[in-house]
């Protein structure tokens, strides 16, 4: 009898594995099995094509319009916060694994691959044409794709063309220099260039005394 629950265990755990195809499979390190887009659940490639129209929508809306407001909260799931934009045009996977904070923004054409989560804290300057790229792929198993989140701070200055790559996190006051490849964490009031960035000075926290944002 034991024999037999064992078999039947086994089998059930099969199942399990299979069910659960395409979905997370190490927590701790942010590692995902998806499966190619065409054998994807139905619900899923219906949010992705979903993803590319409200894109293109929101795109072609008129800057600073009702319209242009609304479908940015709708395309980023009312997780944008108070007096917070994303300027169009932007190119965004995933849009509802993104949060900002308060009086943030995004400028144009910043690219945001956001499935392994993007988070943005208060009065944050994302500036043109930023990449926030928090997946990848395995590099032999393609079909493996790694995600850990991006986090950044408040009162963050992300350079012109700068990219933060996946699982950084970046401290309040930082700086991105512009153009540069952030592939470590930045700490608080650090100011980080290069590709890899590294550390080429602090800022004086005394300094921001007395500034409102």
């Amino acid at each position: 009898m034991s024999k037999i629950l064992n078999i039947l265990f086994l089998i059930s755990l099969l199942f399990v594995s299979i069910e659960n195809s395409g979905k997370k499979l190490e927590k701790d390190v942010g590692v995902f099995t998806r499966l190619p887009d065409n054998k994807m659940p139905k619900e899923f490639q219906d949010y992705m094509l979903w993803v590319q129209k409200m894109n293109h929508k929101f795109n072609l809306a008129e800057p600073e319009s009702e319209e242009f407001y609304k479908l940015m909260h709708e395309l980023f799931n009312y997780q944008i916060g108070e007096k917070s934009v994303i300027r169009n045009p932007v190119t965004v996977v995933e849009p509802n694994h993104v949060k900002m904070g308060k009086n943030s923004i995004i400028m144009n054409n910043a690219l945001l691959m956001a499935s392994g989560g993007i988070e943005i804290g208060d009065c944050t300057m994302v500036a043109a044409h930023a990449k926030l790229i928090s997946n990848d792929h395995d590099l032999y198993d393609r079909s493996i794709l790694t995600m850990l989140p991006i986090k950044i701070g408040n009162h963050v200055w992300v350079g012109a063309g700068a990219t933060i790559l996946k699982g950084v996190t970046v401290g309040d006051h930082a700086i991105i220099g512009g153009g540069s490849v952030v592939t470590k964490d930045v700490p608080p009031y650090a100011v980080v260039v290069g590709n890899p960035a590294k550390v080429v000075k602090y800022l004086d926290p005394e300094k921001f005394e007395g500034i409102e944002f």
